[in-house]
């Protein structure tokens, strides 16, 4: 890997690299729009922005479980082996999403809030040796921020 095909320095993206960072500080725009809402009480729009918020979570949760599939799909491109971790633990934050999902948003924010954190400790655990370790300090901070829309859409609905 040349020092052009590496990912810059979080904080000082290259101009090729911004396109990455801003779509994934643009996704937790929506969450923080609806945690925000939530806290000043538009009762029209109050079911909607709970079930928003626990329905964004959890696509985002099932989205950071598929880097697995792509990580393990890169490694039988280029090797024999088959990287069954990869495989398996990729769909299980979508599976462990969704079973959150189901239940009322006040319960299952939270929930999703640890789905995501597991997820950023699985990732931070395997990354690196997928040659992906140079983004983990982006994945910590888009998580931080998403757990942080979680918790607070939840203390808006329990207060």
């Amino acid at each position: 890997m040349t020092d052009a095909d590496r990912p810059p320095l979080p904080g000082r993206p290259a101009p090729r690299w911004r396109l990455i960072y801003f779509m994934a500080w643009g996704a937790l725009a929506p969450m923080a729009l609806m945690a925000m809402l939530l806290w000043w009480r538009l009762d029209a729009w109050h079911a909607f922005l709970a079930g928003g918020l626990a329905s964004y979570a959890a696509m985002l949760a099932s989205f950071v479980g598929g880097f697995h599939w792509g990580i393990g799909l890169r490694y039988m491109a280029t090797t024999s082996e088959m990287p069954t971790f990869h495989f398996v633990w990729g769909p299980v934050p979508a599976y462990l999403a969704w079973g959150a999902f189901l239940l009322q948003p006040w319960v299952g924010l939270p929930l999703l809030a640890l789905i995501l954190v597991l997820s950023h400790l699985m990732d931070a655990r395997t990354w690196p040796g997928s040659g992906l370790g140079p983004w983990l300090p982006l994945r910590r901070q888009i998580t931080t921020g998403a757990v942080a829309c979680c918790l607070l859409g939840a203390a808006a609905l329990l207060r």
